[in-house]
């Protein structure tokens, strides 16, 4: 009777034991790195049969060699066929077990699949034992038989958990372990199960085969098989890498943003996504095709594919016949193991639009579309070198300005400036024949080229319909505010023979539409030529004046008319200009307007008065006159409370003088000032009553402290019946309103008998005192007392 202890100690030629070990061992490690592999690769079905042969093969390999190492001390053989059974046992049920562990979807299914593979190892066991001839009968102890089928069952299981768990050495050592105790478990503690009772009358077949030869042959085909195994998994792992790696190498091509192509002489070999992107074809179709199709310039080619490695500018041609402007550079790699022409083709279809919007905006503007000025200089340049040497025409220049467009981006901003250019600009171009050319010159200036005029006075046709086009848009205007231009025309080769001469001439007929009353339009005439220089060197002049101090202020008396009492004194702007001598207030002030100088002049002008007036000891006011351009700047209520602090006069003894002219621009935004103005407690005069706009709701409406009748209604007031009324007329209106009234301009002691006849409540003129530098009035503004103006007493 044989038992465990006696079937492992005694009964096992400890060599071959050690053979079926390392053979189990190796199987085992074979069969968990096929077991992983197969699960992930691509080729799946292939794999789990190559695993479950590997796996099947080495466990039937250590039953056999372990069944020669037993040693019964008996005749004994092994049955050909049984013997044959039980290795496609073995590679059956195990490649069912792998097969339901990694394709099954259940939970568990590699436990049940390692379950699967642990009853293989019984069910080939048992049919080897049966394969086993020996002169004797053989007997099973029953527990030992169940100990020994859950013993491969519970650990196949495990093992194939550990198997497929994350692949890490350890992991995958311990399931190779777990499956060696797994088949060589089953294996001794199932041999113990058994006891040959020794029987002569049983003899062993003649046909058994025997257990040497068994050995020899189990161990050389196992062996043979898992070698073979272990190389095509080992073949296979590392294509699988080149694979993976060549994928990598594919995926970070196809991320460049270049297209790349590698071609093999003329012939495209394969190229990345980018490329198939740019020239939109598909992968399939480049297989064999050559680089002429994209790029038919033999000679371009034949530099790409030269060794000078030069960046090269071309034209592509796509799948769609489109020409695709790229950048080439080539060079040489090696591909496959063959030196081959890689290519980089750099889409340069964002650059050239770049490049071309660029080249626009340096030639055109960008808000209206239409040619620059520089765009502009380059066509008259043109026009006049074609002019001269091609046939007698002529060649009219328009110089267009708008009216009040400055007004327009200060009251509505500049969003409704711009609409009125844009809207001008498509007015005039619907007017313009295909050779004419409208410009924006800057701000809002335009220019206008016509050639191939056959007289001078062709261009007023199209001048007329400017202004009338002009005229319709207002119709449309979302502002309501009223659209005009003044135009200044110059015509080649009558005016001038070259284009800044010409420029000059016309915008000096610009000008003169300008002075003339604006929204018309002037030729260029001769003597506007000088009248313009001599305005420009004024404005030149006048920039400077302040720094080289040629300017001054002049102060005349105003006067009560019952008293005779000094009430203040008005200061008023006088230039000494070194090359002119002194320059009338009424030809520099409006040109200070124009020019934009008059916030400077006036800004001076203002502080200088107040620290003139504080340092008087009687508390007499100063007038100072406020240009439009002043009151309706930003800030002119802060450089009033600046000057007021700076100098330390108090507020009620400045008088700012405004015309009504000035206010009519714009109503709500003057009164805003005003009120402000009327809060520091300055008094507020309303100048030049009687001219321009003079409306008595005006006077209603502003915060006027004071009425000044204009100089042209009181000279010769008492010889002027109309001039009388109208004068007798404000007196009345100041009386009522209980708002004094100053009369300008008072020449004549018949002049200042009529004022005074008519109650006016204050005056000043030449007759009651000239202009004139504050020395020669500091007797008046010092002392404790005031006297009495001498005319007046004596009238």
């Amino acid at each position: 009777m044989l038992t465990v202890y006696n079937c492992i100690v005694n009964e096992h030629d400890i060599r071959l034991v050690f053979l079926a070990a390392a053979i189990c061992i190796f199987s085992c490690l074979t069969a968990v790195d096929l077991l992983r592999h197969a699960r992930s690769s691509a080729h799946q079905t292939v794999w789990l049969c190559v695993s479950a042969m590997s796996c099947g093969f080495g466990i039937w390999a250590t039953h056999f060699i372990a069944m020669m190492a037993f040693s019964p001390g008996l005749p004994n053989g092994y049955d050909g066929l049984l013997t044959t059974v039980s290795l496609v046992i073995a590679v059956l049920v195990t490649g069912l077990g792998i097969r339901t562990a990694i394709t099954a979807k259940w939970r568990n299914a590699d436990l049940a699949g390692g379950a699967i593979i642990g009853a293989g190892i019984a069910a080939m066991h048992f049919t080897g034992m049966a394969a086993f001839e020996v002169e004797g009968r053989i007997a099973w102890d029953p527990t030992l038989v169940a100990v020994s089928i859950g013993t491969g069952i519970v650990l196949g299981a495990f093992a194939v958990r550990l198997a497929l768990a994350k692949a890490e050495d350890k992991t995958r050592h311990a399931a190779a372990a777990m499956l060696t105790l797994a088949i060589c478990g089953h294996h001794f503690i199932a041999m113990g199960a058994v006891a040959i009772i020794p029987d002569s009358s049983i003899a062993v077949p003649a046909n058994a085969l025997p257990a040497s030869l068994i050995a020899i042959t189990v161990a050389l085909i196992s062996t043979i098989i898992l070698v073979a195994s272990s190389i095509a998994f080992t073949v296979d792992v590392h294509n699988r890498r080149n694979r993976l790696e060549l994928q990598r190498m594919h995926k970070l091509v196809n991320a460049a943003v270049e297209g790349l192509v590698i071609c093999d002489g003329d012939t495209i070999v394969t190229a990345n996504e980018s490329f198939l992107t740019l020239t939109a074809i598909a992968n399939a179709s480049l297989d064999g095709v050559s680089l002429a199709a994209f790029l038919p310039d033999a000679r371009l080619r034949s530099k790409l594919l030269s060794d000078q490695n030069e960046l090269i500018e071309a034209d592509l041609v796509g799948g769609d016949g489109q020409t695709i402007p790229v950048e080439l550079i080539a060079h040489t790699i090696d591909f496959n193991g063959k030196w081959h022409r890689a290519l980089a083709v750099r889409d340069l279809r964002s650059r050239k639009e770049a490049e071309a919007h660029i080249s626009y905006l340096a030639h055109h503007d960008a808000l209206t579309g239409l040619p620059n000025r520089r765009n502009f200089n380059a066509r008259l340049d043109q026009l006049i070198a074609t002019a001269a040497s091609g046939e007698e025409t002529y060649l009219a220049l328009f110089c267009l300005d708008l009216d009040r467009f400055k007004e327009v981006n200060d009251l509505f901003g500049h969003a409704a400036g711009d609409d009125i250019l844009q809207r001008v600009s498509t007015a005039i171009t619907r007017l313009l024949g295909k050779d004419d050319m409208l410009a924006r010159l800057g701000g809002d200036e335009f220019a206008v080229l016509i050639p191939g005029l056959v007289t001078p006075t062709a261009a007023c046709r199209l001048a007329d319909r400017i202004l009338e086009a002009l005229q319709s848009e207002n119709l449309n205007s979302p502002i309501g505010f009223l659209i005009s231009t003044s135009i200044g025309i110059a015509i080649f080769p009558v005016d001038a023979t070259d284009r800044e001469t010409l420029l000059n001439q016309a915008d000096t007929a610009l000008y003169q539409a300008k002075a003339e009353g604006r929204n018309t339009y002037r030729f260029f005439e001769a003597k506007m030529g000088a009248q313009a220089r001599e305005r420009r060197l004024i404005e030149h002049d006048l920039r400077n004046a302040l720094q080289r101090n040629e300017l001054r202020l002049v102060y005349q008396p105003q006067m009560r008319m019952d008293t005779g009492a000094i009430t203040g004194f008005e200061a008023l702007m006088r230039w000494h200009n070194p090359r002119q001598g002194d320059i009338s207030p009424t030809v520099f002030i409006p040109i200070a307007e124009e020019s934009g100088v008059i916030l400077q002049l006036g800004d001076w002008a203002l502080r200088e008065a107040c620290r003139e007036a504080a340092s008087w000891d009687k508390p007499l006011s100063v007038a100072v006159n406020v240009s439009a351009v002043q009151l309706y700047s930003h800030d002119f209520t802060q450089r009033v409370h600046s000057a007021l602090l700076h100098t330390g006069l108090q507020a009620h003894r400045l008088e700012l003088e405004i015309t009504e002219t000035a206010l009519i621009k714009d109503t709500n935004r003057a009164l805003t000032t005003l009120r402000q103005l009327k809060t520091l407690g300055v008094r507020i005069a309303m100048d030049d009553f009687g001219t321009g706009y003079s409306s008595l709701s005006n006077v209603r409406a502003f915060p006027f402290d004071m009425i000044k009748i204009d100089r042209s209604f009181i000279k010769s007031v008492d010889k002027n019946e109309q001039a009388a009324a109208i004068v007798k007329a404000v007196l009345g209106l100041g009386r009522g309103l209980g708002m004094p009234v100053l009369a300008e301009g008072i020449e004549t002691p018949d002049e200042l008998e009529f004022l005074m006849g008519e109650s006016c409540s204050a005056g000043q003129g030449f007759y009651l005192g000239m202009p004139g530098p504050m020395e020669s009035f500091r007797h008046l503004v010092s002392g404790d007392a005031q006297p009495a103006n001498k005319k007046l007493v004596a009238l």
